[in-house]
């Protein structure tokens, strides 16, 4: 993929990426690589959950509460046991990778704009 190509403003709506809060954290030790499964209430969108590789930055109790940045309308994705239903968004770093949060409240469920 190119990492500059240009899409159109409809390919961009195409893509649901909405704020959530994270509501539940817990190990994930059947994964490969160290991991979460992390569940995070979209508001109108439901409660959703996801396998997130993100234990490098961050424990289990500073993630709860903490509103975050996902994409959900990607189909689930099976992860070992378990079934990631979005995608946590972030930036990988070489300590890991930092979650994309929301510098103020939104309502859970709001549309990235």
């Amino acid at each position: 993929m190119v990492e500059n190509a240009t899409i159109g403003w409809a390919d961009f709506e195409k893509v649901l990426i909405v704020a959530g809060t994270v509501t539940c954290v817990e190990p994930f030790p059947e994964a490969r690589k160290p991991a979460y499964k992390v569940w995070v209430d979209f508001g109108p969108y439901g409660e959703k959950k996801t396998s997130a590789q993100i234990t490098n930055l961050y424990s289990a109790e500073e993630l709860v509460g903490r509103q975050i940045v996902g994409v959900i309308n990607f189909p689930e994705k099976q992860v070992g046991p378990f079934r990631s239903e979005f995608l946590l968004t972030g930036f990988p770093t070489d300590d890991g990778v930092v979650v994309t949060s929301i510098e103020r409240p939104v309502p859970n469920g709001t549309r990235l704009a």
